[in-house]
């Protein structure tokens, strides 16, 4: 009978235990979700939790330059969030501002028959992971009077709705934003600085009167990119130079002589011939290129101090590092443009869809290694690394991010995409081991061994000029890029 009773009393506690867990299970909560947000309170752009005057300055401030402030505070200004900044977003704000209480102010846009936002509307919950975008200016800008873009007050006019309408937007935004910055700079620039200026603003002049408003905002964030980054002041006078050997390697992929070699009319000594003669004219280097032996010299230790030194700023990075890093590269509207920019695989022989992607992810690195261009390098090398072929082999889903995605940041295809922006990586970030001189010649004896282990055919010469200018490129970028002039 007493076993008989130890057993029922065993069987009700287990019920009243598996009854218990179900209810714990169905009546709390036991999921959990491993997100941190922080709410932020559109308009508040001082962050004093309220709306008034204060807030009112800083939005002349704001719109006086938007581009020279946080992302956030930008953020803060977009109160119809339709990723503009434009003449709702002040009305809205300026309404807000002088009247302090936003169920006051919407009762008096009511009454009006205007529409004005919940109170409630003006707070947001922005999670951790999620990528602030500075919002497009759409208001008129006083900066467009002065600005050597003469085409910006068309651009503003013709904006609308649709893509061509978003198109023209940011054409408008990325003028004035360029305006601004070469505003600041012109007085201080060198001369080689200020040619190369004036040519790219008169590219960007016949690019809108031809209506290639795709092309003209990729130009435009060049120019932007060269005004907010890029000194020669206390460079090498080697570096200024490097750009008129890329651009005489432009030429003589487009040249007639170039077609004749491609023809099997013209031998591939007369081109490498011709490659000398633009290093000697333009930054004074002797290179026998006809001859010139391996790059590597397995006797110098320095190389393998270098290697060591290059492979402890790579795995330097950390993982809010590449959070960062992929959330510029997955969301940022300014890079997804122009990584957006791709051809058919070995067409285009410029080359010009690396370049523009590579500077805005090198300055994006920068900014997350705090102004430490070695470190810099490494990010990018070590979230853009290739693969083994053993690792190819593994199922992508095995691997981690860092490999799975080593693709998804760069821009174009295999051939005029990622191969090229590794170029630029890679000599850029030589030239800070090296001098830039060391760099280049290394990248000169590497491309003409490939040249040469390819079967020195008309393809190999071609991807051994391309990528001499990606080299260049990364060269002239790496060692240019001012991390004071990115500080606000």
């Amino acid at each position: 009978m007493k076993k008989y009773l130890k057993v029922k009393a065993l069987g009700y506690l287990l019920a009243f235990g598996a009854a218990f867990a179900a209810g714990i299970y169905f009546t709390l909560p036991v999921n959990r979700v491993n997100m941190r947000s922080g709410l932020v309170m559109l308009g508040d752009l001082n962050s004093d939790n309220r709306w008034d005057a204060l807030d009112a300055e800083k939005l002349e401030e704001l719109m006086a330059d938007p581009f020279s402030a946080p992302p956030l505070a930008a953020y803060k200004a977009d109160v119809n969030h339709d990723g503009l900044l434009d003449g709702e977003d002040a009305a809205l704000l300026k309404a807000l501002y002088a009247g302090g209480d936003p169920y006051k102010v919407r009762e008096d846009f009511l009454r009006a028959g205007k529409a004005f936002p919940y109170p409630r509307e003006f707070f947001r919950y922005v999670p951790e992971s999620e990528y602030i975008q500075r919002p497009v200016l759409a208001l008129r800008h006083k900066a467009e009077e002065a600005s050597p873009l003469k085409f910006l007050p068309k651009a503003r006019a013709a904006a609308a709705g649709g893509y061509a309408g978003r198109l023209r937007h940011e054409i408008y935004s990325e003028g004035i934003r360029f305006s601004l910055a070469y505003a600041k700079r012109k007085a201080g620039l060198s001369p080689e600085e200020a040619g190369y200026s004036r040519k790219k603003i008169e590219r960007c002049e016949a690019l809108w009167a031809a209506g290639d408003e795709y092309e003209l905002l990729l130009e435009l964030m060049g120019l932007t990119e060269d005004a907010e980054t890029l000194t020669m002041a206390g460079q090498p006078y080697f570096v200024a130079k490097v750009l008129y050997f890329r651009d005489h390697l432009k030429a003589l992929l487009e040249s007639p002589e170039y077609k004749q070699y491609q023809a099997g009319k013209l031998a591939s000594d007369e081109i490498l011939r011709r490659m000398q003669r633009y290093a000697k004219e333009d930054l004074g280097i002797q290179a026998d290129l006809v001859n010139l032996p391996p790059p590597r010299n397995f006797l110098d230790l320095k190389n393998y101090v270098e290697r060591a030194r290059w492979q402890y700023y790579k795995s330097s990075a950390t993982r809010r590092d590449f959070r960062r890093f992929l959330l510029f590269a997955q969301y940022d509207r300014r890079y997804l443009r122009a990584a957006a920019k791709t051809t058919r695989k070995l067409a285009g022989a410029p080359l010009e869809n690396h370049n523009l992607p590579m500077v805005l992810l090198f300055r994006e690195a920068l900014a997350i290694k705090k102004g430490n261009k070695l470190a810099a390098v490494g990010l990018i090398d070590e979230a853009v690394r290739i693969p083994f072929v053993w690792v190819k082999s593994i199922p992508r889903e095995k691997l981690p991010t860092s490999v799975a995605l080593e693709n998804f940041l760069l821009p174009g295809n295999k051939e005029d995409g990622s191969d090229k922006s590794r170029h630029w990586n890679v000599f850029g970030g030589l030239s800070l081991y090296k001098s830039p001189e060391e760099s280049l010649r290394l990248a000169l004896a590497r491309e003409v061994n490939d040249f040469r282990s390819e079967g020195r055919t008309p393809h190999a010469m071609t991807e051994f000029i391309r990528d001499t200018m990606a080299n260049v490129n990364g060269i002239y970028y790496v060692i240019s890029m001012n991390p004071e002039l990115l500080k606000p």
